[in-house]
């Protein structure tokens, strides 16, 4: 029986082309490093080849490593090429597009060196007719990031003096990195420390989950379609299940690893916006400050987990050495920079609730993990099964619930399980698929997670931006897991083979029912890396 059900998509005519921004100055600190190089600059070039900037947009990368003009483009240019557009690079577009970008070497703790920063940008400013507008991109280590604020905030970088022949006020904006903050107390003393030299207005905190088109979607789904926001609560729905699981190690970042882990890199930022997304109420109107606070009401009414619950709530796990596919795989202890007794989760998996009307009495499974079997982010609805079963017989009971997949990564899409009766004598009812993937729109150019993130920060829409109050928020509910797992060594950290799906104790959370986590791995290819929906 074929179980796939082709759908196709209506592109409509494009009557709303992407804005383009004001002219603007961007300040990238940090500009030597990894992610200026492997995202930054790819993206912008990705946006100035779609012409989605304006022609006088200015990069001035600004870092500790001794550079010129000419060295940092050099390197900006293997950037695009490594990790960009190697395949549709222009040479022309290039040399139009590097003329853009300057440099200045940094000593980010001397007050001077941001008032001859200052001084360089009101000279560019006027030179190329920016009108003042500035970008400030903290592509820098937390640690070094209070210290950063502060000067910037002593040499008048948080805000713009500059004239505007328009008499339009010009904008200073910063775009902040996570994580935001080690734990509960160290985001609020940064949170504190920005709002002394930064209007909320001014931040951005980015999550580049966030800027994911099917992420976005999420809200499409739920908000403009009557057929699925009525069945959007505990009326319909039995449980909801998160999972984003990903087949390498930690890369050679065991030094930032072993004083993070799991539950802080992933559950804290990512993963829970992804849950104020599907749980949060319909907005009012569809603007940045309703859609954060609701879903920032999310945040607030997760129900905190007591200490005595910790161990049967969150189970924690490292993965240990294995072979992949004839290839032997070190475990987590034996990578670079980690500390041999090391009790640092690589695998989080947690049942919780969300104490409101909408939710109530409805679980809630989160898991993250590396060196899991493939790389893969999805959002599973499971609906309750019908009140009677008349097909019991004629199917598995895991198979009388109803799933809508949202696909975030990779090969983004949606996908509606339901079941058919097979064709011939009786009634045996078999699960069918009804799937989208985004790769259907051949037609449309999606822009990619920081290609849309930077343009909506130019344009002045935080809408997929983190505020504040859900930082604190969600450290809150995070908070209590950490401080018991610290205080209470008997709590175990389990060990799971690397290329397997985690502890097997994980299953233990979902209790008193007939299914388990969701797989979604269909014919793993050489490097693990292929799902299907």
């Amino acid at each position: 029986m074929k179980t796939e059900f082709e759908v196709t998509a209506e592109i409509p005519d494009e009557t709303e082309k992407e804005k383009i921004p004001e002219s603007c100055i961007m300040v990238i600190f940090g500009a030597s490093g990894d992610l200026t190089k492997r995202m930054l600059i790819p993206s912008l070039f990705k946006l100035y080849a779609q012409k989605l900037l304006p022609k006088n947009f200015t990069v001035v990368g600004y870092s500790r490593k001794e550079m010129d003009n000419n060295s940092f483009r050099e390197s900006m240019q293997e950037g695009i090429k490594d990790f960009g557009m190697e395949e549709t690079f222009s040479e022309d577009l290039w040399k139009e597009f590097n003329e853009n970008l300057f440099y200045i070497p940094a000593d980010f703790e001397d007050l001077n060196s941001y008032k001859n920063l200052k001084i360089e940008l009101d000279k560019l400013d006027i030179e190329r007719n920016i009108k003042g507008n500035r970008l400030i991109y903290m592509a820098v280590p937390p640690d070094g990031l209070p210290g950063i604020i502060e000067n910037l905030g002593k040499s008048g970088l948080n805000k713009n003096n500059v004239s505007n022949n328009n008499n339009e006020e010009p904008w200073t904006r910063i775009i902040l990195e996570k994580p935001f903050g080690h734990d509960l107390d160290s985001a609020l003393k940064l949170n504190k420390k920005v709002s002394r030299y930064f209007s909320e207005k001014q931040i951005y905190r980015i999550d580049h989950y966030l800027g994911k088109e099917s992420v976005q979607n999420i809200l499409v789904t739920r908000f403009a379609n009557g057929i699925f926001e009525p069945l959007w609560n505990r009326n319909y729905i039995d449980h909801v299940e998160i999972t984003s699981s990903e087949s390498i190690g930690i890369e050679n970042r065991g030094g930032y690893y072993d004083n993070s882990g799991a539950l802080r890199d992933m559950i804290q930022n990512h993963l829970l916006q992804l849950l104020g997304y599907i749980a949060m109420e319909p907005p009012s109107l569809f603007d940045s400050k309703s859609i954060r606070d609701e879903s920032l009401k999310v945040f607030q009414s997760l129900r905190p987990i007591k200490k005595e619950e910790v161990n049967n709530s969150v189970i924690r796990g490292q993965y240990t050495s294995s072979m992949i596919r004839g290839k032997a795989v070190p475990g987590y202890r034996e990578e670079k920079g980690v500390l041999s007794e090391s009790r640092t989760e690589t695998y989080v998996a947690m049942k919780f609730f969300i104490d409101n009307w909408r939710w109530g009495g409805v679980p809630f499974y989160i898991r993250t993990g590396k060196r899991l079997p493939t790389r893969v982010t999805e959002l599973v609805i499971h609906f309750k099964p019908t009140p009677h079963s008349l097909f019991k017989r004629k199917t598995d009971m895991n198979q009388a619930y109803n799933m809508l997949v949202i696909r975030i990564q990779p090969d983004e899409g949606i996908l509606i399980k339901f079941g058919m009766k097979v064709p011939g004598a009786g009634f045996k009812v078999q699960n069918v698929n009804m799937d989208f993937h985004y790769t259907d729109l051949t037609d449309t150019n999606l822009l990619k997670a920081y290609e849309k993130l930077l343009l909506d920060c130019m344009l002045g829409d935080s809408t997929l931006f983190i505020r504040a109050d859900a930082v604190e928020a969600c450290w809150r509910f995070i908070q209590p897991i950490l401080d018991e797992w610290e205080e209470n060594p008997e709590i175990k950290v389990y060990g799971y083979p690397a290329g397997t799906w985690g502890p097997e104790c994980a299953d233990d959370l979902i209790t008193g029912k007939d299914f388990n986590w969701r797989y979604p791995c269909k014919n793993l290819n050489d490097d693990g890396n292929y799902c299907e929906l």
